[in-house]
């Protein structure tokens, strides 16, 4: 795969540091072997969930945001092998495969783009590009019967995986319909018109290409949706949402109902697990906001539907440890961090 570098043990153990008397995730985490093609690499594993990277921001820029989200990636990977391995967590449930790269895309239109109406529609016809490395990559860990965990990178990546994850377990008997159903924690629906591929309209093309089933969004910013978009989910009934002000400010229903009300939209089949980093409060994102979730709802969030939906994969995007403005946070790779372990914690009981 051109844009696919995978993960050797050398690479994994360069980032891990050792420790006398500890085991750390790095040292336990299954890696690809060598000389394997995709499929034979994720068949050699038994580990129930395959870890990727797409670091990549060129959907951002698409969609006219603040670019950053290709820089979580490593941040995430080294607080992340560097989380003890424990009876809580082995982590040899895991196989890191790798990530992708597409920074020679991203450089060719930065390096030639006429100007910026030649840049934006070069960076959407880039994100078609994206969508189909991805979408083969996907498809190869779901035939195999294995569970994506994707970190991005932004939102335009939940397009190709809702693509590739419907595919694989409708090729493999698994659902009657090539179609699947996905519960977004964002705020922002995503749903925005079909103008060109962007991190702004992923669900709208998984929807209108029928591989979306049900699509649940929980803590919706009400003033950060446009009217046209609101007109359509809200008179879509295979759409359900619950907006920020009616949990936080109008406590109509509080967080655990609400993700509990999405859980229970969504469960008449496989369901992707969705998490926009730009939902919660201060965390750097291509969209930060002052006002959201907190890190202890986000990780609740994943932690309440790896037990109770059926999960078909899980992806965390938009996170960023440096934003094309200059913001830095290093904690952002952290966090994520967190919220994968949640996520494995409580899916391997039930896996």
């Amino acid at each position: 795969m051109k844009h696919f570098k995978f993960y050797a043990k050398e690479d994994i153990l360069s980032l891990t540091k050792i420790r006398r008397f500890e085991t750390k995730i790095g040292e336990r985490i299954q890696f690809s072997k060598p000389n394997l093609d995709v499929a034979a690499a994720i068949r050699s594993s038994s580990a129930a969930f395959v870890l990727i990277g797409i670091p990549e921001d060129i959907g951002v820029n698409a969609n006219n945001g603040l670019g950053g989200a290709d820089t979580n990636w490593e941040s995430f990977l080294t607080a992340f092998l560097n989380m003890q391995s424990n009876d809580f967590l082995q982590g040899n449930e895991m196989l890191l495969l790798g990530r992708f790269d597409f920074g020679d895309i991203k450089y060719l239109i930065e390096t030639t783009a006429y100007n910026s109406e030649e840049r934006l529609e070069a960076y959407r016809r880039a994100v078609i590009i994206i969508d189909e490395a991805v979408e083969q990559l996907i498809k190869a860990i779901v035939a195999e019967g294995k569970t994506p965990l994707v970190i991005g990178g932004g939102h335009n990546n939940a397009y190709p995986i809702i693509k590739a994850v419907s595919k694989g377990l409708f090729k493999s008997g698994k659902t009657i319909l090539s179609q699947i159903n996905v519960i977004n924690l964002d705020a922002h629906s995503d749903y925005r018109p079909m103008e060109g591929r962007h991190s702004g309209n992923g669900f709208r093309y998984a929807s209108e290409d029928g591989y979306l089933g049900k699509y649940a969004i929980v803590g919706l910013h009400e003033s950060y949706t446009p009217q046209n978009v609101l007109m359509d989910i809200h008179e879509d009934p295979f759409i359900d949402y619950v907006t920020y002000e009616d949990i936080f400010l109008r406590e109509r229903l509080n967080f655990t109902q609400a993700v509990s009300q999405a859980a229970a939209f969504t469960e008449d089949t496989y369901t992707g697990i969705e998490l926009d980093l730009d939902c919660i409060e201060n965390v750097l994102s291509s969209a930060v906001t002052p006002s959201g979730v907190q890190v202890l709802h986000a990780r609740q969030y994943v932690s309440f539907l790896a037990q109770y939906s059926k999960v078909a994969y899980l992806h965390i995007c938009e996170g960023a440890t440096q934003l094309a403005d200059g913001r830095k946070d290093a904690t952002t790779g952290k966090l994520i961090a967190y919220l994968v372990t949640d996520f494995i914690k409580h899916a391997s009981q039930i896996s």
